[in-house]
Formats: C-alpha cells, sequence, structure tokens
C-alpha cells in the first residue's frame, strides 16, 4: 500500500466533528433522547468526540456506546476462520431513542446493515441515524448517511485510511493506493 495524498488533518477532523455534531443537534432539536452509538473500531472514538462537542454547545451529557458487528457481518466467513468478537458496550436502552450510528467510512454499505441488524437486538429506537468522517461512494447496498464530514471520490484501486490519536497515535485521512 502507497499514500497517495492525505486529505485530512487534526485541525480539519476537529472542525468537521464540531459542524455535525451541529447538524445532530439542530435535526433532533437539541439533546433529548439522542443517543450516539460508535461501529467499532475508530467510529467508537467518534462518536465520544462527538458527545464532547455536543457537550461543548449544549453543555448536556449525551449517551454515547460501542457497537462490535463482527458476528453479523455477512462476509464472516471470508475474514478469518475465527474472527476476533470484541465488547458491545450500550449500556443504557435504545428504545424510543433518537440513535445516531457512527462510522470512520461509508462504502459498501455493508457494514452499516450488520449495525442495523445488531442494534435490534438491543431495542427499538425511535430513529437511526447515520454520521461518518468520509463518504467514499461504491454503494453496494442503498445507505445513505445523514451527516457526512467528507465526501472523497476514490477509485476501487484505493483505500481511505482513517487515522485517530486513540488507535493510531495521530489524527488524519489518507487516500492509500493497493499496489
Amino acid at each position: 500500500m502507497k499514500e497517495k495524498v492525505r486529505i485530512l488533518d487534526k485541525d480539519t477532523i476537529g472542525r468537521i466533528l464540531m459542524r455535525i455534531a451541529h447538524e445532530i443537534l439542530e435535526k433532533n432539536k437539541g439533546t433529548e433522547n439522542l443517543c450516539l452509538v460508535g461501529i467499532r473500531n475508530r467510529g467508537v472514538y467518534l462518536a465520544q468526540r462527538l458527545a464532547g462537542c455536543i457537550k461543548k454547545i449544549e453543555n448536556k451529557d449525551v449517551l454515547a456506546g460501542a457497537l462490535d458487528i463482527t458476528l453479523y457481518r455477512d462476509d464472516l466467513t471470508l475474514i478469518s476462520a475465527s474472527p476476533t468478537v470484541h465488547k458491545t458496550e450500550i449500556d443504557f436502552d435504545i428504545t424510543d431513542k433518537n440513535l445516531v450510528v457512527v462510522d470512520d467510512v461509508l462504502y459498501t454499505g455493508r457494514t452499516v446493515r450488520a449495525a442495523l441488524d445488531a442494534l435490534i437486538d438491543f431495542g427499538r429506537p425511535s430513529s437511526i441515524q447515520l454520521a461518518v468522517l468520509v463518504d467514499r461512494g461504491h454503494r453496494e447496498l442503498p445507505v445513505r448517511a445523514d451527516y457526512v464530514g467528507k465526501n472523497i471520490p476514490t477509485s476501487q484501486k484505493e483505500t481511505v485510511e482513517v487515522r485517530l490519536e486513540e488507535v493510531d497515535g495521530v489524527d488524519e485521512v489518507a487516500i492509500v493506493e493497493k499496489t
């Protein structure tokens, strides 16, 4: 893999998350019945950051959880004979909540489909919305994000790498070319 171009830096990611937080608050008319659930791995950190942005704007805490979709994936057998399952941490009732699912990159839509399947095991939200840092296109399923940080057209030969301080030691997004 060869890095082709770096498209987002730390400051830009921070501004994008603050904008998305404002959009979430506007659409949901505040924080009442609002909660965030990040898809493991990087979606969890983005959800926590969005909760922090909402706290700065409204001075109110928003519930944030973590969702592992490993067992709900439709390509589970293609990934590994023994996939690693991480912990889902949704320590609150999502029933009748306005739930925002947070992920780093929206691509084919299959991750979001798996997340929807997983969430139904936890209750019946009033609404489910999707927030993504990057939408790179190439959808295979009819999935659209409600909140998009940046649309980045890519080719099938490229991938989008989101690097976050919590995991990678740096905040940036790059387009990487498969070699």
